[in-house]
């Protein structure tokens, strides 16, 4: 075993990377971590989330006044994933959830913590679901997001690697790209690929993929950590699952150009098995970055529930399908109307309470742990991120009253499909509704129960107002566009992170996590996801393959 360059090698230094690299290098493994970016990327797609995690039964829930439990996280998260290939490609799938549910209400909360990761005191509630009980969705309150979001989550991982990095455990290798798993004899004993030119690009910025040379490195194990394909629209495409219709002809970019999927096909190469690849996630409430970062850099709207949605022709979207409920039940509609956009009708009062943007750039507040930013969200008034987006976004058109607002979205798409008089009968029916206690629409007993949570009366939903109401305005129209994002298929791996190849067993030398494996299992979540999960699933399913390795490793 001298003669291999290391113990362990660790194809990607995103979350699931570092989580992996730090329990090997805890463990006394030398470890060399590859990546085809530029070191200025070092935490991956988790450095620009909102460092969102599910806990069950959480300090923070309990304080807020839900009651969580273990049983009802699973019932959600079941009844959420709908995995109907238990015998084959939900096999284990099917059993890391009930192990990443076990850990959401267990240890993952405190091991976060004593790593001094803190959580923002107000707990949101994605996914809300509004089926029935067994179906899909929240039932409660469960997204925490990080204080300091994405980099706050990153830096204990990085912090620890750094630390190995200086004992000599662990060395970087960045614009490193692996094209092969090496194979010896059915075990796969190390990686192949090309060293691409120095750059000195900004984080997320598209790097230069001019080779300068030739690699190849040995270890005992191969940790593959390389994440999804949201960036590769060409793959979205090409797995595009046939129940949702024909693909998006247009969509923005919610990850940077090098998630590309590369290592999904690389590792299949090598006698890794790929399933459930036609499960993806992507949101439906996308809008364009006015200063983007990587190519067709969009940004996800987290929306409150009160905005009313409309398709490209002017038609209120059907029950359950209100902001906030059910991601993929809303794509699946989008994608029956021949058209692969959508708006949001709302007004100013809305959007200062109800909008918020995903990403931690977007969110300088909790990001920069400012206390005095974050009660400011409270006194009322767009946040700047916001606002930024209403005075500058291609996707937004604001006017003071309804025949302009026509105007300006018809002019925007230039496909003139939105009639005055048919958008104003289906928003005065709606505000009729708000008359009395009573009503008959679901969206407004939707947003009335969700003001019965505290949380969501504090800082997350509106008052219930007309939304012609001109006090209320002005009048909003937010174009809203399919934005790519997760792979909820991938490389199928056992309990311990193993590969596994197409009869079932490992594959030798070679473990997966984070969303190169689906977040466990090839696709833990099944066909939805309940939020909180993707960073929170890097973080296991890293942890995970990086013990496991390192007790395998002699």
């Amino acid at each position: 075993m001298d003669t291999m360059d290391a113990d362990v090698i660790v194809v990607g230094a995103g979350l699931a990377g570092l989580a992996a690299t730090a329990e090997l290098a805890d463990a006394g493994w030398k470890v060399l971590l590859l990546d085809q970016e530029p070191e200025a990327s070092l935490g991956g797609q988790a450095f620009w989330s909102f460092g969102g995690l599910m806990f069950v039964n959480s300090p923070e829930q309990r304080r807020m006044g839900i009651k969580d439990s273990r049983d009802l996280a699973l019932q959600d998260w079941l009844g959420s994933a709908g995995f109907d290939r238990l015998d084959d490609e939900d096999k284990w799938a099917r059993q890391w959830a009930e192990a990443y549910v076990d850990f959401a209400a267990g240890e993952k909360r405190p091991w976060l913590h004593a790593q001094g990761v803190r959580f923002f005191p107000v707990v949101g509630w994605a996914e809300r679901g509004g089926y029935n009980a067994d179906g899909h969705g929240n039932s409660v309150p469960r997204f925490h997001i990080t204080w300091g979001t994405g980099p706050g989550l990153v830096a204990p991982f990085e912090r620890r690697v750094r630390e190995a990095v200086a004992k000599g455990l662990v060395e970087f290798r960045f614009r490193h790209r692996v094209d092969e798993l090496t194979v010896t004899g059915g075990v796969v004993d190390g990686v192949a690929g090309k060293v691409l030119e120095p750059s000195d690009v900004e984080r997320g910025v598209s790097s230069s993929r001019v080779e300068v040379g030739d690699f190849s490195l040995t270890a005992q194990a191969v940790i593959v950590t390389s994440g999804g394909i949201g960036g590769n629209h060409d793959l979205v495409r090409a797995q595009w699952p046939k129940r949702m219709g024909e693909p998006p002809k247009r969509m923005i970019s919610g990850v940077p150009a090098h998630v590309d999927g590369r290592m999904l096909a690389i590792t299949e190469n090598a006698g890794g098995r790929y399933v459930n690849r036609d499960r993806m996630w992507h949101y439906t409430e996308g809008i364009q970055n006015w200063d983007p970062i990587w190519p067709m850099h969009g940004i996800r709207i987290l929306p409150g529930p009160s905005s009313l949605w409309f398709d490209a022709t002017g038609k209120r979207l059907p029950v359950p399908l209100f902001p906030g409920f059910d991601t993929l039940g809303t794509l699946e509609y989008i994608m029956t109307t021949g058209y692969d956009y959508t708006w949001f009708v709302l007004t100013q009062k809305i959007i200062e309470k109800e909008f918020a943007l995903s990403g931690q750039e977007q969110n300088p507040d909790l990001t920069g742990k400012d206390i005095k930013g974050v009660l400011g969200r409270a006194r009322g008034g767009a946040t700047a991120p916001v606002q930024a987006f209403m005075d500058k976004g291609a996707d937004f058109i604001v006017r003071g009253n309804l025949p302009d607002l026509v105007r300006g979205m018809n002019d925007l798409t230039g496909d003139n499909l939105i009639n005055l008089d048919d958008l104003e009968r289906q928003i005065v029916a709606r505000d009729r509704e708000l008359t009395n206690t009573f009503t008959k629409d679901l969206q407004i007993t939707a947003l009335r129960g969700a003001r019965n949570y505290r949380g969501d009366k504090l800082i997350r939903v509106a008052s219930p107002h007309r939304i012609l109401d001109p006090k209320a305005g002005p009048l909003i129209a937010v174009r809203l566009n399919i934005l790519t994002r997760k792979s909820l298929g991938g490389l199928q791996t056992d309990l311990d992170s193993r590969v596994l190849r197409a009869d079932g067993t490992p594959l030798p030398g070679v473990y997966a996590a984070g969303e190169v494996a689906g977040f466990g299992g090839g696709g833990i979540h099944g066909y939805r996801s309940l939020e909180g999960t993707f960073v929170g699933g890097c973080l296991f399913t890293g942890r995970t393959a990086g013990r496991a390795a390192a007790k395998a490793t002699s």
